[in-house]
Order: structure tokens, then sequence, then C-alpha cells
């Protein structure tokens, strides 16, 4: 059976497998390069780094996210559902194969499968990237590279790829088993998977690990400070290398949430265009003068390992419990 699993499952992992190594050799060329640069700039790297190494750096987190939403589409998706739209799975199961085992070995010679491809790929790009990240988590002035704790750079770091590739991989076989069309289940498995991405770290990883609060005056000089929706909410910057920000609020001069005072508007409303830098910092003075502070709640730098294996068991148990469900369909539902 699993002879069998690995015949009809070998050109798609040999076209994954030969296109992380090319990611790997590609990366190998400036990683040595890049780290040299590290050693002798420190964190001033960020601004030292040529387009080209710019452009590697984007590819790589966008090679390792797209790998498990691509091993769920093309491994899990058509596993099953193309067995159950030409009838094969009943050859197999009138060899005295049964269901279970079936089962196990497909979903099982799959996930390790998945799961290397994913731990290559997140390896490679964290190699090459480290010198980046830690030049970032120095304090390296930057707006163009992303924290480690960042939401895109975090799904492409680390351990976590290997978790969203056994998610990815067992959710398309699980959509497959009960969709039992090939193609419907490919496009369902990408919608679901995204929106799995989006929310999680949305409304679940910033409760994985405790967080911690800055609270900031609102200032001329002071923490970068932004303006959005008008003049209606105000966004500090502190200064909190590697840090991944999850809220802000503002607070009054007793240090109670509060709203930004409709007199702050009125300060920055002009006849036509927008206020100038002067006019902005007068009314900001104006603001702290009355004891309005940003509060900024961010989960620190050093809370990268512990998000990683906490979202990585996450994902792994909704992999097991798909793979449960699978087991309960194929039993119950599949004739």
């Amino acid at each position: 059976m699993i002879w069998l699993t690995w015949q009809q499952f070998r050109t798609q992992a040999a076209v994954m497998f030969a296109a992380v190594a090319a990611l790997a050799a590609a990366l190998a060329v400036t990683g040595p390069q890049l780290a040299d640069l590290y050693r002798a700039a420190g964190s001033s790297l960020v601004d030292q780094v040529s387009s080209s190494d710019q452009t590697v750096y984007y590819v790589g987190l966008l090679v390792v996210l797209a790998v498990p939403a691509v091993i769920g589409m093309f491994w899990g998706a058509p596993l099953i559902s193309r067995e159950l739209e030409t009838g094969t799975h009943y050859l197999a199961w009138n060899q005295g194969v049964t269901r279970t085992r079936w089962l196990a070995t497909k979903l099982g010679l799959g996930a390790a499968a998945a799961m290397t491809v994913a731990g290559l790929a997140s390896l490679a790009v964290s190699w090459w990237s480290s010198p980046i990240d830690r030049a970032v988590n120095g304090g390296g002035a930057t707006d163009t590279y992303f924290p480690r704790l960042d939401p895109v750079a975090f799904a492409a770091r680390g351990v976590v790829p290997m978790a969203y590739a056994a998610f990815a991989f067992v959710l398309g076989v699980t959509l497959g088993l009960v969709i039992r069309r090939t193609l419907p289940a490919m496009a369902t498995t990408f919608v679901v998977y995204a929106a799995v991405q989006i929310a999680a770290p949305m409304w679940i990883r910033l409760h994985l690990a405790a967080t911690e609060r800055t609270t900031v005056p609102i200032e001329p000089g002071g923490a970068p400070i932004s303006i959005q929706d008008g003049a209606e909410q105000i966004v500090a910057h502190p200064e909190v290398p590697g840090a991944w920000e999850t809220s802000q609020q503002t607070l009054n001069a007793a240090g109670q949430p509060a709203l930004v005072p409709s007199s702050f508007a009125d300060c920055l409303h002009t006849e036509s265009g927008p206020p100038t830098l002067q006019q902005v910092d007068r009314c900001l003075a104006d603001l702290g003068a009355l004891g309005y502070k940003q509060q900024v709640t961010y989960q620190p730098a050093g809370n990268f390992w512990a998000l990683q294996w906490a979202e990585t068991g996450l994902y792994l148990g909704l992999a097991l419990a798909l793979t449960g469900f699978c087991a309960w369909w194929i039993r119950r539902r599949v004739t």
C-alpha cells in the first residue's frame, strides 16, 4: 500500500522538492555575503542591503507563504477526491486493504512529505534572512523589512510553516473526501486555508503569549505618531525593536481610555489642502498639554519562539482533528 501510494504521489513530490532545491541553491549564492555584511555593519545592515537582495528577501517570503497553500490544493485535495471520482478506491478495498489503512497510508505519507518540503523551504529562507532579522531586532531603522514577529514574516520563519503544511494537506484531503470532486475541492481548500491564515494572527496568535504595554506621551519630537481617519485616531510607533504592535488605545489625563477630542480635528482643519508639519506639531503639543497619551500593546521580540511553538501545536491539533473526522467519514459516509 505504501509503494502504491508513493507511485501515485511521486511526480507531485518530485516537482515540489525540485523547486525547494532550486530555491535553496539560489539563496546559498548570496547568503554568506549577507552574513559577512551583518558582521561588519551590525544593525545598520538594513540600510546597506542591495536592491537584488531586497528582491530575494520578498521572494523568499512569498515562496514559504505559498508552499502550504499549494500543498493543500495540489497534493491534498486531489489525493482522495480523484479516486472517488474515478471509482479506483473500490479496487484497493477489494484487495483486502481496509478503508482505515488505505486512508492512514495516504495521509501519513502525504503529511510527512508536506512537512518536509515546508520545513526545508522555511529553513533555507530563515537562514538567508537571519542577518536582516537580527539587524531589525537590534534596532536597525527600517520601513523596508518586517520584524520576525510581524504576521507576514512570522508565517515564513521557524517551525510553524511545517504545521501550516500539515494542516493544509489534511484540510485538502478532508474537503476532497467530503466534496468528492477534485476541482471544487481544490478551490475550496484555497479559500478555507486563506481564511484561517488571515483569522489566526488577527484573533488568535496575539493571545498565545503574554503581551506587554508601553505608554508614550503625545507630543512633537516624541515617538513617531501618525493620524488616521481624518483626525479621529492617533497611532504611535514607540522604539521597541522587533516587536509586533497588536493594539493602540488613547488615554486621557486620568489614564482612562478616551476618544481623541474634537478640538484636535478642529486644530488640524485647513481651508485647502492638508495641514502643514508645523500645524500638526502645534496640535499634538496642545493635545499633549491636556494630558493625553497613547498606550501601545505589543508582543516583544523575545516571544518569537513561544508563539512559534504554540501556533505549531495549534495547527497540528487541527490537522489531527481533521484526520479523525476523515477516519469517521470514510467508514460511515463513503460507499
